[in-house]
């Protein structure tokens, strides 16, 4: 494996880091859709792309989100009674959603991820907020929510905040409280999709040497090693530069990059 191969993946993961630092954005949502430009690059079957690009991303939280567990707990900003009981849901929902997504092709898997990406990059760019207008719901109801944030979080690549914490918010729950519980959940959503993405068609014809099911373990690595570092630069940054106007930068980086898949798709 060549020098520039693994530079572009410490690339990624620097870019991740910092923009998830900075932006408070998960880095799925720079992972993904950069793995599914980088590795046809790199000669990877294009069959296997996109799971390649959610498998490795999600593999890659479980890194990052234990940090972001840890620094949010310290502050005491982990609501573990929400944790406990939306978490069964979120386990199920995200095997299965990594389960079907073994099965799917990438085009479709594609057309997914670029919807989920021009609704997160609109709710960015106009600051959408859900106002607190209702309370959580009984056992079964958390249980349904955490199984359909599980499935989308397998299904994109995510640890799944971008869908937690309006959820939360829209039940009344403190913004600091909700961005805290989110960032807990992040943890098993990772731990749950990876599994399912390593466990799910294993042996798959046409994927690169060094996989391990769906993780392209050199990706992982490169992302995970930068992104660990540069994630505290990015928060750090945080509190320098304009957040706002930046996301609505980062939203139209978005809009170009959902725009450039769905192309690909079609050529």
């Amino acid at each position: 494996m060549g020098l520039e191969i693994v530079a572009m993946y410490v690339a990624v993961g620097v870019v991740a880091g910092i923009i998830a630092g900075l932006l408070g954005v998960g880095g799925g949502l720079v992972i993904v859709p950069i793995l599914a430009i980088c590795f046809p690059l790199q000669g990877i079957d294009p069959t296997h792309v996109m799971h390649l690009a959610l498998g490795t991303s999600l593999a890659s939280i479980i890194f990052t989100s234990i940090s972001s567990l840890m620094a949010h707990n310290r502050r005491g900003a982990v609501d573990w009674g929400i944790f406990r009981r939306i978490v069964p849901g979120v386990l199920l929902g995200t095997f299965l959603g990594a389960l079907v997504a073994a099965y799917l092709s990438t085009d479709f898997l594609k057309g997914f991820f670029c919807i989920f990406l021009y609704t997160a990059a609109t709710q960015m760019f106009f600051g959408k907020k859900p106002k607190a207008s209702r309370e959580l719901p009984p056992a079964p109801g958390m249980f349904g929510v955490g199984s359909v944030i599980g499935v989308v979080s397998a299904l994109v690549g995510i640890g799944g905040g971008s869908l937690s914490v309006p959820f939360f918010v829209w039940c009344n729950v403190q913004a600091h409280r909700a961005i805290g519980t989110s960032a807990a959940i992040g943890l098993p959503i990772a731990i749950a999709g990876a599994l399912g993405y390593i466990l799910n068609n294993p042996h798959a014809e046409g994927l690169p040497a060094y996989s391990l099911g769906y993780i392209y373990l050199p990706a992982l690595a490169g992302i995970v090693c930068a992104s660990v570092c540069t994630a505290p630069l990015g928060a750090k940054l945080a509190h320098a530069l304009p957040v706002d106007k930046l996301k609505r930068i980062f939203a139209i980086f978005l809009y170009a990059i959902a725009t450039k898949m769905v192309w690909s798709i079609f050529v």
